[in-house]
């Protein structure tokens, strides 16, 4: 925990006790209640239109990892001398737009800065997304004489942005302002989603071969890729394997009866569509000729079968299917295809490779 000597500090302090906490009193109510507001952890906190740094050296003080920013060139200079130290850092510019870069901080703390903004729903929307999972925003707010922002406004801004949102009344409490007050303060505590384990969903392709051909499926009716080729395919459902997963959608899809002992493993490829989660895709290898003639069997999802060379596919077939294919003629084993947002569904030679082809570990003899 940073030691701080508040006696040098109060010399850049504000003379205002409720704003510089000057007054050992009015900073002490103030300490007590960063304390319940702030993670009992060092934590990184981003303090939004500080002013002098009077509530970021509260922050530094019990332990945290402090950024402080304000518009005014004059207040970023109380602050830094305030903040000498204490290792926070003091950047000039907007608390709308706070000059953070990509960075990401555990709390996000305002205090009597939203109510001046033009769009204070907005700036509440891209505070939010400067937290990381799990992280929350502190945000002091009243209404002085008519003006400002009543509790229920931002109360109700923050509930589509948080998981949960607290409400603190502190109009009632004079040792954080020096003496009695009749307007409304209050300080809100909102919560965004902790981290979440990974899901994804689990897919599985039949590469069915004829020699030196492969069967392949035109999608239609759909929603996704149609009019493309791909290989049969689907997904896995709850208490499959992907074996079991593999051999019914071969049979809902092509009408081919085929068992465990009919797949061989291809390749795994984790895969991401353009714009969506990804997802972990299973490439068998069965012979034509196990479980009967291919046909037609989901009209309604499925234009056509058509059988192509290996060495001469289609170029309207699905990206990331085609990939996968690319990578089984390789004699790869697990791969990556990662699209990015802007790529098409449908291969594009013109789109950069994004196969990543893994290495395998070879059993030491």
């Amino acid at each position: 925990m940073t030691t701080i000597d508040w006696d040098a500090a109060a010399d850049t302090f504000d003379e205002e006790p409720d704003h510089g906490l000057r007054d050992p009193a009015v900073r002490a109510a103030w300490a007590a209640r960063m304390a319940g507001w702030l993670p009992d952890e060092p934590s990184d906190v981003l303090d939004l239109g500080c002013g002098t740094g009077s509530l970021a050296l509260l922050a530094a003080d019990q332990g945290h990892r402090v950024t402080a920013v304000d518009l005014s060139p004059r207040m970023t200079d109380a602050a830094r001398a305030k903040l000498a130290g204490t290792g926070a850092e003091v950047l000039t510019g907007s608390a709308e737009r706070p000059p953070v870069g990509q960075r990401r901080f555990d709390v996000v703390l305002v205090r009597h800065v939203l109510w001046a903004l033009p769009d204070p729903e907005a700036a509440l929307g891209g505070w939010a997304a400067l937290l990381r999972p799990g992280g929350r925003l502190v945000i002091i707010e009243g209404v002085w004489n008519g003006t400002g922002l009543p509790a229920r406004r931002l109360t109700e801004a923050l509930a589509p942005l948080t998981v949960h949102v607290e409400l603190e009344r502190l109009s009632g409490e004079p040792a954080l302002w020096g003496g009695p007050v009749d307007d409304e303060r209050y300080a809100l505590v909102a919560r965004v989603a902790p981290p979440t384990r990974h899901q994804e969903v689990v897919d599985v392709h039949l590469i069915l071969r004829r020699g030196d051909e492969i069967l392949l499926a035109r999608r239609a009716g759909t929603g996704y890729g149609d009019g493309l080729w791909n290989g049969p395919s689907g997904h896995v459902e709850d208490g499959e394997d992907v074996c079991q997963a593999m051999v019914r959608e071969t049979s809902e899809e092509i009408g081919v009866a085929l068992g465990r002992e009919d797949l061989r493993v291809a390749l795994v490829m984790q895969h991401r569509g353009p714009g969506g989660p990804p997802r972990t895709g299973w490439f068998f290898e069965a012979a034509y000729g196990s479980g009967g003639e291919p046909y037609n069997r989901e009209p309604h999802k499925c234009s056509e079968l058509a059988w192509y060379p290996l060495d001469a596919l289609p170029r309207d077939v699905v990206a990331y299917c085609r990939a996968g294919i690319e990578a089984y003629r390789a004699g790869e084993r697990f791969v990556i295809h990662w699209h990015e947002d802007g790529d098409p569904i449908g291969y594009d030679p013109g789109t950069p490779d994004r196969a990543l082809s893994l290495p395998v570990t070879r059993t030491a003899t």
